[in-house]
């Protein structure tokens, strides 16, 4: 094993210590409610939390932290739990969104809840109830977000200031992802600009942002950090563009083309449009569609231009780790292996 998988192995080994022993205490504040409501929480958020997820955000809490001169891991750790438990929130949500129908190769949780509820022959429509319930644990996860970050110490103000920017900006992202789609068709600019706030800064950027704070870091490592995470969170969306129009189902647990059926708008399908004008892209309602919209995307060259962009991003981003006043090797190293990961596409 290498010293970087090493490495990378012991952060989520302490990151996910953190978030045990916090749920924990946070399930033990829910005393009110009956036991089967309690265990509605921990089946449909707790598990959810503990038992899935590669930790990529929270890494990147911690390798800013360590880029900014941080040296006690258990000072970072809070703000780190607190962003996977954002993280959590927001896949929760945006499944309701999206109308998934399953997550981590399960049923998504509002799925699920919606067929608890008609097992046990409750009133109502069953739907809403799912989708209602999912939502309601989104929130909880947020409010204990906010209730593990009360750990982070005398950079406290400081750090809640960097997680409030991430969820507004992560929201106003979204909201613009939703208005765009379907029947709309954004260009180029519009679809980079949907990314960077619904995806790139949210996922590389602030959680970069939040370590930093919590070391108390200096304002010219704060913006290496950030020619750093810019093109990296860009590089990343990409990829989960092309995963959109080209995953496996099985892994990405969303419909073959999902982004194509959706009419989502992307860096890919801009591209496509641009160089093809076809009406194909934006007529696409069954699998039939999705296999020509592919074919499309592929024998106009958007595809290739979409991975060459890729790699450029990410190879602009590993170079910004140079510029002055420069970072510890070992945080060097990780921020490189992360980059990789994020160009190959990261799991969540």
């Amino acid at each position: 094993m290498d010293t970087v998988t090493s490495q990378a192995g012991q952060v989520r080994e302490l990151i996910d210590r953190h978030l045990a022993r916090l749920l924990d205490e946070q399930v033990g504040r829910l005393d009110f409610l009956d036991g089967p409501d309690v265990d509605l929480v921990r089946e449909f958020l707790v598990a959810f939390v503990l038992e899935g997820g590669k930790r990529l955000r929270p890494a990147f809490v911690y390798w800013g932290y360590r880029a900014a001169g941080g040296g006690r891991p258990e000072e970072v750790l809070p703000a780190a739990c607190a962003m996977e438990l954002v993280h959590a929130a927001a896949l929760l949500l945006d499944d309701v969104m999206d109308e998934a129908g399953t997550r981590r190769g399960r049923p998504a949780a509002h799925v699920a809840l919606a067929g608890l509820h008609r097992r046990s022959g409750r009133r109502g429509d069953a739907g809403r109830f799912g989708e209602s319930a999912a939502t309601l644990l989104a929130l909880l996860a947020l409010s204990w977000a906010d209730a593990v970050l009360l750990e982070t110490g005398p950079r406290l103000e400081a750090a809640l200031d960097v997680l409030t920017r991430l969820r507004v900006e992560a929201i106003g992202g979204q909201y613009l992802d939703l208005a765009r789609t379907p029947g709309t068709r954004a260009g180029d600019e519009e679809a980079r600009l949907i990314s960077l706030y619904k995806s790139g800064k949210y996922t590389v950027e602030r959680p970069l942002h939040l370590g930093h704070a919590v070391a108390g870091g200096c304002p010219r490592t704060l913006r290496l950090l950030s020619a750093y995470a810019l093109p990296l969170g860009e590089a990343f969306q990409i990829r989960d563009d092309i995963s959109g129009v080209f995953g496996d189902p099985a892994k990405t647990g969303k419909p073959a083309g999902a982004d194509l059926l959706q009419g989502k708008a992307t860096y890919l399908l801009a591209a496509a449009r641009r160089r093809t004008g076809s009406p194909i892209l934006d007529d696409v309602t069954d699998q039939r569609g999705v296999a020509a919209a592919r074919a499309l995307i592929v024998d106009c060259g958007a595809l290739d231009a979409a991975e060459r962009r890729i790699a450029a991003l990410a190879g602009e981003a590993v170079a910004a780790l140079d510029r002055p006043p420069g970072i510890p090797p070992e945080a060097r190293q990780a921020l490189v292996e992360l980059a990789t990961l994020c160009a190959a596409g990261a799991p969540e």
